[in-house]
Order: structure tokens, then C-alpha cells, then sequence
């Protein structure tokens, strides 16, 4: 079953330029693979009272979504499947001020939004168009959401908890943007000869590996395929794609859901930055979804400011460096002759295209 939001102009994704789609439209991509907006709330869990009753994660989601549907002046709905709570390991060992649980909120049917756009475009004689309305308000009432839950204390049936709220900075595309423009501004080689900086590379965690495989093939992640797939974005210079086992692992939070080798991790270098820019905005604020499948990839996303190509072709070179030149790329070992690869296996997923 469709929401509003997937049914209200599904076609604008379509026939829009990528940097002028709203977030609260979906974004069909290649493959059976599409975009659908989200808003996604971080949720961290401490103790209001002095008890020491663990938390019923079932009483908390009842009482958040109970709070969503009557705490604005449009009801938003919000399934108990799309709010996930973690909670920390060994929690007596914890200090009373320490967190007793994670949580992380997704708010999927942004009907209210569009419906609120749509209200304002009908009386407002301005020259801002549907798209920027819809932009506008999605901004506001994400902020709205943040403001009024942070800091809100939750009781259930007596047992007190204070939730602290932020929106992650992995959804947050203008935060990013300043990120980087302040990076390049005053950061390393911010006073470069070569000229005005601007990143180009995207890195993405926490995607499904058999959506990026080959049909019949294997179940890992494919090079071709992952390329055809973020080619809707622009041309690309550099891809990596890597098993990604280590998501999640920075928390103390239990785990216990995360199987080896599902998820990937893809990194895109595009050739321009115009396609870096509009890619980032388009895969900010989205979770993936692939026909057929009831399943929602909410994977993280973020601009590459180590310079991950940079470096590995620096690593290559000094590696290349190290071996003995006998002829061309040639080495004699006992009387046998065999060629060096210029890539080490580390190298091997990270290659370039030309289009």
C-alpha cells in the first residue's frame, strides 16, 4: 500500500532536475531501486527518578506514538516497527547519568506536509513554487519535531525517563554543506595554488550487498552493477565497494540483529562537483527501497573529507616504489619469471571509469 506522500506527483522526482526535487517525494533510481523520503529522529534514553527499573521498550513506543498523534495540530502516524530502541549492555555497571537505551524514530507518510504546502500554495500569490514550499515546510516541521520532543520526560506507569533528541548530521544536508565549505576554507590546503576546492566524494554505510549484486550471480556486491546504479547521479570518477560489518559497532548498545557480511559500504568519487552536490541532497533524508521487497535500507550518508582516492593512489605508489624494476613491471625468483600487479588486493574493488 502506497503512502499519500508516494502518491501525491510521483511523477515530479521523475521529470525534475535532481537539485529541485522535494525531500518529500520519492526518487526512482535504476535496478528496481527507489528513494523514499523520511524524517529520522535520534532518540537517547536516560533515567528522570532514582529507580532502577529497566525500560519496557513496548510501553515506550506505545507512548511516543501516542505523543505523535496528539501533540500536533496534524496527526502523524507512526508504526511501532518504524521506531527501533537499543538498549545498553551490562546497565549496572553504567553510572546513573549514563543513557539506558538508544532509539531511532522514522516518520515515513510526510502527507501532512505535502497537504500543508499545497494549503499554503493556494493562498500564497508569491513566486515561490510548489517544490520550494514543500522544502520550506519539511525543514520547519523537522525542526518543530526536535524542539517540542527534546528534553520531554516519558512516564511509564510510574517509571520516569528524560529523552533527548537530535536530528543526525547524515540527514542533515545544509549542516554538511557548511561542513565542507568552512573545511575548504580554513582547513588543510585551504590556501592551494591549484585553486577553489569543492569535495566530490560521497560515502555511503549500512546499504543491503545483494541489492548491489549480480542477479544469480552472488550475493556480494558488484562493481558494474553498483556503478549503474549511481550513474543516475552523475558521471563517476572512482568507485569502492566493501563489505561493511563495522556499522553500529562505535556504541555500546546491543547488536545482536547485525550478520557479516549484508551490508556494504560504497564509496562514489563523481567527476564534477555539481553531481557530488546534487547526489548528497537527493540521498540525504531517504531510506532505499527495492521493488518487491517490503524491506527499508536506512543507511547512513556523508561527504568524504579524508580523501579516501587520494590516499589510496598515495599508498599504491609507495608500495609500487618499494619493488626492484627489472624490465617492465618484471621480477626473476629462482630461475621462474611472473608480472606484479600494479594493484595490491586492497586495491582491487577501487578502480576508475571513463564515460
Amino acid at each position: 500500500m502506497k503512502t499519500r506522500t508516494e502518491n501525491a506527483e510521483v511523477d515530479m522526482s521523475s521529470s525534475k532536475p535532481l537539485d529541485s526535487i522535494p525531500p518529500t517525494h520519492p526518487f526512482e533510481i535504476t535496478n528496481g531501486l527507489t528513494l523514499s523520503p523520511r524524517i529520522k529522529l535520534r532518540l537517547t534514553i536516560h533515567r528522570a527518578d532514582a529507580t532502577v527499573t529497566p525500560l519496557d521498550e513496548w510501553k515506550l513506543k506505545r507512548s511516543l506514538v501516542a505523543f505523535f498523534k496528539t501533540s500536533f495540530y496534524l496527526p502523524i502516524t507512526v508504526p511501532e516497527e518504524d521506531l527501533l530502541v537499543r538498549r545498553f549492555k551490562d546497565l549496572k555497571k553504567r553510572k546513573r547519568e549514563d543513557p539506558v537505551a538508544v532509539a531511532s524514530l522514522f516518520i515515513r507518510d510526510l502527507g501532512f506536509i505535502v497537504s500543508a504546502a499545497e494549503k499554503i500554495k493556494g493562498y500564497d500569490r508569491g513566486n515561490d513554487g510548489l517544490e520550494d514550499i514543500l522544502e520550506k515546510k519539511f525543514l520547519e516541521w523537522r525542526k518543530l519535531m526536535v524542539e517540542k520532543m527534546d528534553g520531554m520526560e516519558v512516564n511509564l506507569e510510574g517509571v520516569k525517563f528524560k529523552v533527548s533528541v537530535n536530528l543526525s548530521v547524515s540527514d542533515d544536508f545544509q549542516t554538511m554543506k557548511k561542513e565542507w565549505q568552512e573545511f575548504y576554507a580554513f582547513g588543510p590546503g585551504s590556501y592551494s595554488r591549484s585553486g577553489k576546492k569543492e569535495p566530490d566524494t560521497i560515502i555511503l554505510r549500512g546499504l543491503p550487498s545483494r541489492w548491489f549484486a549480480e542477479p544469480r550471480v552472488s550475493s556480494k556486491p558488484s562493481m558494474l552493477v553498483t556503478h549503474t546504479i549511481f550513474s543516475t547521479f552523475g558521471k563517476i570518477r572512482n568507485l569502492n565497494v566493501a563489505e561493511d560489518d563495522d556499522l553500529g559497532k562505535d556504541t555500546d548498545a546491543d547488536d545482536e540483529d547485525l550478520i557479516s557480511g549484508l551490508q556494504c559500504k560504497v564509496i562514489v568519487q563523481f567527476e564534477q562537483h555539481k553531481a557530488f552536490h546534487n547526489a548528497l541532497k537527493v540521498l540525504c533524508s531517504r531510506s532505499l527501497q527495492k521493488e518487491g521487497s517490503r524491506m527499508k535500507a536506512d543507511y547512513d550518508v556523508t561527504w568524504d573529507k579524508d580523501g579516501f582516492f587520494q590516499n589510496a593512489k598515495s599508498n599504491t605508489q609507495k608500495r609500487n616504489s618499494r619493488i626492484p624494476e627489472i624490465g617492465a613491471w618484471q621480477y626473476r625468483n629462482e630461475g621462474r619469471s611472473s608480472y606484479i600487479s600494479r594493484y595490491s588486493p586492497e586495491d582491487v574493488r577501487s578502480k576508475r571509469f571513463k564515460e
